[in-house]
């Protein structure tokens, strides 16, 4: 009875058919400098992380397995990137920020999809660089291609599913009051907080979903690092020295992305109403850092670089 008379309740509106977006500002001078500083670091994030995939491909010399990861880790950069910035750019501009419910639910689901299979490679890198440094007698056999290659397509069929279940989630509430979203893009918890329903127990498996990944994966990648360290700090050598740095690198990245989407994600999402400044951390600033610490702090990049526009430079 009670189900039926909310049934009849929920009959009496029309379903959402579009979500208004609040963006980052309401003032337009704001909105003309987020729209300046954001294109340009979109241009970075997609010319940097290209050049990155062009130089591993083109240098034999950077056939490795972390230069292979690394190749994987650029494109799903320009990849996560892609699904939040060119609308966002185009909405800085605009007066009415609509974007209609199926693009909506598309745009969630594509972020979570490139997102967590970012989470993912991130770990995998942590476990080739614990290899390397702690086991480095069996790297080569523990880290052939055809290993690689598994890991990388493990990485995205477990975002694919991942984000499957993320999507479900959100698509079977319904959707017939508000409907704006305090951010500049759409991702679940400003999403499902609009469901004409009570949310408790989509909000925590949803919860348990995200926010357990993002901290497994980071707890992965802290005790990864805890063994080289201490691998290190027994092996005075050059070479360990020059892995240490690798790391260090590779620290930055995983800081700039996992930290967010823990806060975002590992507490119910009616304790903040709105968190989208944070998200410009994991969405914008973290693909801009990768080609830029993985070029600046690696000398093999750097030369490969640099031959290949001399190679250029000829034509």
């Amino acid at each position: 009875m009670g189900a039926s008379a909310e049934a009849m309740a929920l009959g009496n509106f029309s379903r959402v058919t579009e979500f208004i977006l609040l963006g980052l500002s309401d003032t337009r001078e704001l909105q003309v400098l987020f729209f300046t500083f954001f294109f340009l670091a979109y241009a970075m994030v997609l010319l940097g992380n290209l050049l990155i995939i062009v130089t591993v491909r083109t240098d034999p010399k950077l056939s490795s397995p972390m230069y292979f990861l690394l190749c994987n880790l650029s494109f799903i950069d320009i990849c996560c990137t892609s699904v939040t910035s060119p609308r966002m750019l185009v909405d800085l501009l605009s007066q009415r920020k609509a974007i209609a419910f199926e693009d909506c639910i598309a745009q969630l689901f594509f972020l979570h999809f490139v997102g967590a299979s970012e989470m993912f490679l991130l770990t995998v890198m942590a476990y080739d660089r614990y290899t390397a440094i702690c086991k480095p007698l069996h790297y080569t056999a523990i880290m052939s291609r055809q290993v690689c290659w598994v890991l990388v397509s493990a990485c995205w069929v477990g975002g694919f599913l991942h984000s499957i279940v993320q999507t479900l989630l959100t698509i079977q509430l319904p959707f017939c009051g508000p409907n704006t979203i305090d951010n500049y893009f759409c991702d679940v918890p400003p999403v499902i907080r609009l469901a004409c329903t009570d949310v408790y127990i989509t909000e925590w498996l949803i919860v348990s979903n995200s926010g357990l990944i993002s901290l497994v994966c980071f707890l992965v990648l802290v005790t990864s690092y805890t063994f080289i360290l201490v691998t290190i700090r027994v092996r005075f050598t050059e070479g360990h020295w020059k892995a240490l740095s690798t790391c260090a690198s590779h620290v930055m990245v995983v800081t700039l992305f996992f930290v967010p989407c823990i806060f975002i994600y590992l507490h119910p999402f009616s304790t903040f109403p709105s968190y989208k400044h944070i998200c410009v951390i994991c969405t914008v600033f973290s693909p801009v850092m990768n080609p830029l610490i993985y070029t600046l702090r690696n000398n093999e990049v750097k030369a490969s670089m640099w031959k290949l526009w001399k190679r250029c430079r000829v034509f």
